[in-house]
């Protein structure tokens, strides 16, 4: 398969949310490889917006980086950013994030994560934008299962939070504009991406945290819940071959490590690599939160040589080294 670094070499990208978690882990890929970065990003206060700046500090130095603060909500933002182009690539990654938190406020996350897309897929239309487009999804959207692997075939129709909801209208959006437009889409399914830059609401960050500072941690359930963790890295490597695979004009793809972790086996994992005990307090689960996920990836390696290469403990490792180095600095 051709390199990625070769083929992208001075293209030109959008990158929406190009300041949170994966967004500026890609930013960083891109602008090594000397490609043009415009970010539009509105550093909302979901968590400390200090920590997105932090996270862009290294961008900001490159002439190859445009950064625009702005909500895909707004039109003049969109006309700002878009102002910038033309883009080769649009990869979209703003949304409001989480799914407990969308319990409490629907309407939010209905508002960005379906209108907001919406309107940056209008705008980019109707720009004559001629690209392809990257919409980042969630594993949220195939709702609660029972021990197989999720294929990219399987119902996603019985979404568990509206923020599962409002990632399956996304890819919806997506489609429809494909049909309508010519719109080249690629939906990537992410699951639970965690590693350096961690979101501080996710629970290898939180519980890090609270081990560290010798703080009881809440586990909901019996800890016998499973995730697909998928390290930072191979999800930025997975859309990077989104980006030159030869796709068919609409596809949807799962991004993950098709090895699920058990919660209990994540905070042992973390109490190693913190050289401390967890002092667990057991809740009720959780509305909203499914008992596991399985990514199948069996699809991302055919058609984008797609391997994920960091191994569960090896990436924990990675981020307490992170998370312990950045103590105090934001």
């Amino acid at each position: 398969m051709n390199s990625s670094k070769t083929l992208l070499s001075k293209k030109r990208f959008l990158v929406t949310g190009g300041a949170g978690f994966i967004g500026s882990h890609l930013v960083d890929k891109l602008l090594d490889q000397k490609s043009a970065v415009a970010v539009l990003d509105n550093l909302n206060d979901y968590y400390a917006p200090a920590i997105k700046r932090a996270n862009q500090q290294k961008h900001l130095a490159s002439a190859n980086f445009r950064f625009i603060e702005g909500d895909i909500r707004n039109k003049e933002d969109l006309e700002r950013v878009l102002s910038c182009g033309p883009f080769d690539y649009v990869v979209h990654l703003a949304a409001m994030a989480g799914v407990r938190p969308s319990l409490s406020n629907p309407d939010l996350y209905m508002d960005v994560n379906v209108t907001g897309t919406q309107k940056l897929i209008t705008a980019l239309t109707g720009s004559g934008f001629s690209g392809r487009f990257i919409f980042g999804s969630s594993s949220s959207v195939y709702g609660a299962r029972s021990g197989e692997q999720f294929l990219e075939t399987d119902r996603v129709d019985q979404p568990l939070s509206p923020y599962a909801a409002s990632k399956a209208a996304g890819e919806l959006a997506c489609y429809s504009a494909h049909h309508t437009s010519g719109l080249t889409v690629a939906c990537l399914r992410f699951f639970t991406v965690y590693g350096p830059r961690q979101r501080p609401d996710l629970a290898i960050h939180k519980f890090a945290k609270l081990i560290e500072n010798g703080q009881p941690i809440e586990v909901y359930g019996d800890g016998t819940s499973k995730r697909d963790y998928t390290f930072v890295s191979d999800i930025v490597s997975g859309i990077e071959q989104s980006l030159i695979y030869a796709l068919p004009g609409f596809d949807i793809i799962n991004l993950g490590s098709c090895a699920p972790v058990d919660l209990s086996t994540l905070i042992s994992c973390l109490e190693e690599c913190l050289g401390k005990k967890a002092d667990i307090l057991y809740s009720p689960a959780q509305l909203g939160d499914v008992p596991y996920t399985y990514a199948s990836i069996a699809k991302a390696r055919q058609v984008l040589g797609y391997q994920p290469s960091t191994k569960f403990r090896q990436g924990v490792a990675q981020f307490v080294e992170w998370y312990r180095s950045r103590r105090g600095s934001i």
